[in-house]
This record gives structure tokens, C-alpha cells and sequence, in this order.
């Protein structure tokens, strides 16, 4: 995660906001109260509709009706506001110092969001952005150029990877070949889709240089007979 992470009061203005953003090269402003709780947040997303920029919603007439004069009173608020307090998002979704990655992710495509504030005691911590998987991402690759790994090891290396994989139905329907790093692959597949996920599942063994694909497509209707 990143830390420490820069803030913003909900008293200050939307142009300290922006100008802050833009400074700081970030994407989106946690918002504390006087307390350093959290109590919002203020993102790119919340610039988009401006009346400065001419970019306020518009509806026909009868969509207007539709839609109330509640919401339409919101919007015109959002869009028009002077101050973070009344543009910035409520109702943030959060995790704590201990959650793992994968739930971190997990908020992120659920709910849509970019950016995951890390609250200890109600209290901002830290943050975790897309950025920061990426960051974790270019980590772990393996880097090419990589220790050269035994033959034999890849093969049962790439075996294991198929075999414990559900779309890999067929895993023991693939042959597996290597010489100096280099694999064949080749056998059944009963999915044009499995093509490029076993290649995807060889490419990512340590030690693999090359990958030629050899694989036979036995098609959905196709019987094989194992003795």
C-alpha cells in the first residue's frame, strides 16, 4: 500500500482539491474530518461533470420528470459546488491493515472503485491503488535471462501446472516435451479456448525459453478411448 497518504479537510475548496491532485500526481484525495477519521473521497471521477467545463448531465424534458427533483437538485450540487464537502463521495469502501490482497481486489471489481483506503481504528493508514498491483505485478514476473532450470523439472513442472487447473479437462491428454528450455506440447484438446491457456500455463513455468503448440483439437462430440 502506499503511505503516508495525502489527505484533504471536506472544508477545502474543489480547486484545492483538483490543484492538489495534479500537484501530488494522484487520482483520488481521501477526505478526514478534524478528528483524522475518514469521511469521504474525492476522485478524478467527481471532476467529470462540471458546469465550468460544460459537462453537466443533460436530460430531455421528460426524463427530468422522470427522474424527480430530488436527484436532479443532487446533481446540480455535485456539479456546481464550490466545496469538497458537498462534491465528494460518502459511504467508502475500506479495509483493514490485515486484509489480504486477494480481498482487496475483490472490493475493487465488486464495487467498482479504483482505490481501497486502508482505516486502523477509523483512522487513514494507508491506501492501495491499481497502481500498487501493478507494482506488486512487475515484482513477481519472472525476469527474463532467468537461471537455467533442468529439462526433465520443467516437464513435470508444466504437468503439475495443467493438472491442477479445472479448465484443463484434458491435462492428462496433453504431452509434454522440453529440450534446452524449449517445449512441445502436444495431444488432445476438446475447447479451441484450452489452446492458448495451456500455452499460457507452459509459458509461465520457470525455465521455459520457447513454446510450440502442437496440440490436436479432438472437438466437444469426439470420444477417446484410454486403455
Amino acid at each position: 500500500m502506499t503511505t503516508p497518504v495525502v489527505t484533504i479537510t471536506a472544508s477545502a475548496s474543489v480547486a484545492e482539491a483538483a490543484d492538489l491532485m495534479l500537484t501530488r500526481n494522484i487520482r483520488c484525495l481521501p477526505v478526514v474530518g478534524g478528528d483524522g477519521s475518514l469521511t469521504g473521497v474525492i476522485s478524478e471521477g467527481d471532476f467529470l461533470r462540471r458546469g465550468e467545463l460544460g459537462t453537466r448531465r443533460a436530460r430531455p424534458r421528460w426524463l427530468e420528470f422522470l427522474v424527480g427533483p430530488g436527484k436532479l437538485a443532487d446533481e446540480y450540487v455535485h456539479s456546481s459546488s464550490r466545496r469538497v464537502v458537498e462534491v465528494m463521495s460518502t459511504g467508502v469502501v475500506s479495509a483493514a491493515p490485515s486484509a489480504p490482497l486477494a480481498e482487496i481486489v475483490d472490493l475493487m471489481a465488486t464495487h467498482d472503485i479504483k482505490n481501497v483506503p486502508i482505516l486502523d481504528a477509523g483512522k487513514i493508514v494507508g491506501i492501495v491503488s491499481r497502481s500498487d498491483l501493478m507494482r506488486i505485478l512487475l515484482r513477481t514476473l519472472p525476469k527474463s535471462g532467468s537461471a537455467t532450470v533442468d529439462d526433465e523439472v520443467i516437464r513435470r513442472n508444466i504437468l503439475a501446472e495443467l493438472r491442477e487447473q479445472s479448465w484443463s479437462v484434458a491435462g492428462d491428454l496433453i504431452g509434454v516435451t522440453v529440450k534446452k528450455g524449449e517445449v512441445e506440447l502436444n495431444g488432445a484438446i476438446f475447447d479451441e479456448r484450452q489452446r492458448k491457456a495451456a500455452v499460457v500455463a507452459a509459458e509461465n513455468v520457470a525455465g521455459v525459453t520457447k513454446v510450440t503448440d502442437k496440440l490436436f483439437y479432438a472437438g466437444p462430440l469426439s470420444v477417446v478411448l484410454v486403455s
